[in-house]
């Protein structure tokens, strides 16, 4: 994957990101929704790895750095006003640094609450030990 002139036709916003949502490419499940700058998508393109720009870090980062949960870039598509584009990535173990599969691992309930509908893949007390 290389760094396409698409990239120069990104609207990033006034901050320089644009979001991206980060899928599950085999089971097509929405795992996270994170913002890139345009070193982090250059970077992620390159490297076929996933790089975001940590707003509160200020800086770019690998996702799963920390973890080794490593997502690698299998497809990119970028929607129709090019102002956002998902990742479709091989997950290594977990996208969710809470322990779960994914980052939407919550369903809003009728009575207002939100239930956990998905079971934890490991401890993040274990895997982020400070």
């Amino acid at each position: 994957m290389s760094a396409a002139s698409w990239v120069e036709d990104l609207n990033f916003n006034e901050q320089g990101l644009i979001p991206a949502v980060i899928q599950e490419f085999k089971t097509q499940e929405v795992l996270t929704v994170c913002y890139l700058n345009k070193d982090a998508l250059l970077k992620s393109l390159e490297e076929k790895k996933v790089y975001v720009f940590r707003r509160s870090k200020n800086k770019l980062m690998l996702k799963g750095e920390t973890s080794g949960h490593i997502q690698t870039i299998r497809k990119v598509a970028i929607d129709c006003a090019n102002n956002s584009i998902v990742l479709q990535v091989d997950q290594a173990v977990a996208g969710c640094h809470t322990g779960y599969m994914s980052c939407f691992y919550r369903e809003a309930e009728d009575d207002g609450g939100l239930h956990v509908h998905a079971e934890r893949v490991f401890d993040p007390d274990e895997v982020y030990k400070k």
